[in-house]
């Protein structure tokens, strides 16, 4: 389905934007839903484009995989993606559960809520 790909696509070119902070700044900015949520292992939660905009500083990932990536389509303009992701940063491995929810508006994927739960 072209939605699904449309979507897959999204999260894969997010992670690559998250190369440097320049790009994931410009990525997420046009793609960023005005009251989207996001939530991190650790407690860390970012409410608002603006404020999850200000921690595209972070160092960025050295390499990353999507695996198991599925797409559900539960209502109308609603997208969800759930994958695990294996990735590296400074050196240290990272693996987590991670979904991503997108609503459509005048014809474009925004997001609206992603969270990572850490994978043992």
């Amino acid at each position: 389905m072209h939605t699904e790909k449309e979507l897959t696509d999204l999260e894969q070119r997010g992670w690559q934007a998250l190369s440097t902070a320049s790009t994931a700044t410009a990525f997420y900015r046009d793609v960023l839903h005005e009251d989207a949520v996001m939530l991190f292992p650790g407690g860390m939660r970012l409410a608002g484009r603006e404020e999850i905009l200000s921690t595209m500083d972070a160092p960025p990932w050295e390499s990353y995989a999507l695996t198991e990536l599925a797409v559900s389509l539960p209502a109308d303009g609603v997208g969800v993606v759930d994958y695990v992701v294996g990735a590296v940063r400074g050196g240290k491995p990272y693996a987590a559960l991670v979904s991503s929810h997108y609503i459509e508006r005048d014809g474009k994927w925004l997001l609206y809520f992603h969270q990572h739960t850490p994978k043992e």
